[in-house]
């Protein structure tokens, strides 16, 4: 019931929703130059710079795969994905704070703000991501079908990050140090998240730890799928996505409950 409210109300709105994704990226780049085409130098940059510092200078190797491009594949794979991760916990985090002229002014389902984050996001991503593609095309290091199973992998991971995403930004609005906090939180994340190094490395007990944290099974899935060429442990991923689809339920609940509280706290 609670998703087909949110549903009818965002199919509703859907014209604000697309303007807005718009309107945000269009302003990113309206007094440049190059306009959008800095969406695609700036990714481009990093594969570059990533591609030729590990695998032509450091010569960078993973365990157990004879490839140059083998590290920066697999350190691109993890960066991309997390930096996705963020951005959409990050925005999420500060939306509601950021549009109150919005909120106070203008009669909306206040659910198309979080939504319109994970679009202008996933927009983003989406550039990236297809330069990335073009480099695992060129350098030959392309997984083949196998390349399919990152879509729904990107999904289970988006679930969790708006879910998680709406929560915090609750939260933030009565409580100012969540934001503060969360991203000191992010830093410790990124590195208990196998994303600079690979978790083979690890002593068993640490592994074992680290299973724990919900962006492990993420990035390794999106990692085992672009480097390895293999499918992910699919029963792995279950934990996330189940967390992903709780958090996604407390976090409406939450919103609906505090509606009307959020506005005068803005």
């Amino acid at each position: 019931m609670i998703f087909y409210n949110v549903l009818k109300g965002v199919l509703a709105y859907r014209g604000f929703i697309m303007g807005s994704v718009k309107r945000e990226f269009q302003s990113r780049y309206r007094n440049s130059i190059l306009g959008a085409v800095w969406s695609l130098l700036n990714p481009l940059a990093m594969i570059i710079v990533y591609t030729v510092i590990f695998s032509q200078i450091m010569r960078a190797k993973l365990p157990g795969i004879d490839s140059a491009f083998a590290y920066s594949i697999y350190l691109c794979a993890g960066v991309l994905t997390w930096g996705l991760f963020t951005e959409i916990t990050g925005r999420s985090l500060n939306v509601f704070i950021e549009q109150a002229n919005l909120i106070k002014k203008i009669s909306f389902p206040r659910i198309c703000l979080p939504i319109i984050v994970v679009l202008n996001a996933g927009l983003n991503f989406a550039i990236v991501f297809a330069l990335f593609t073009g480099f695992l095309i060129v350098s030959g290091m392309f997984p083949g079908w196998v390349f399919l199973a990152v879509f729904p992998v990107l999904l289970i991971q988006i679930l969790f990050a708006i879910g998680l995403g709406i929560v915090l930004g609750v939260l933030n609005v009565f409580f100012r140090d969540i934001g503060q906090f969360f991203n000191i939180f992010l830093q410790f994340w990124f590195w208990l998240t196998p994303i600079v190094y690979p978790s083979s490395i690890l002593p068993e007990a640490v592994v074992s730890l680290l299973v724990w944290n919900p962006m492990f099974s993420v990035v390794t899935a999106y990692q085992t799928i672009l480097v390895n060429g293999q499918w992910p442990q699919w029963q792995a991923l279950t934990p996330v996505t189940l967390m992903g689809v709780a958090l996604c339920l407390f976090g409406m609940q939450l919103f609906r409950k505090h509606a009307g509280e959020m506005v005068d706290e803005l």
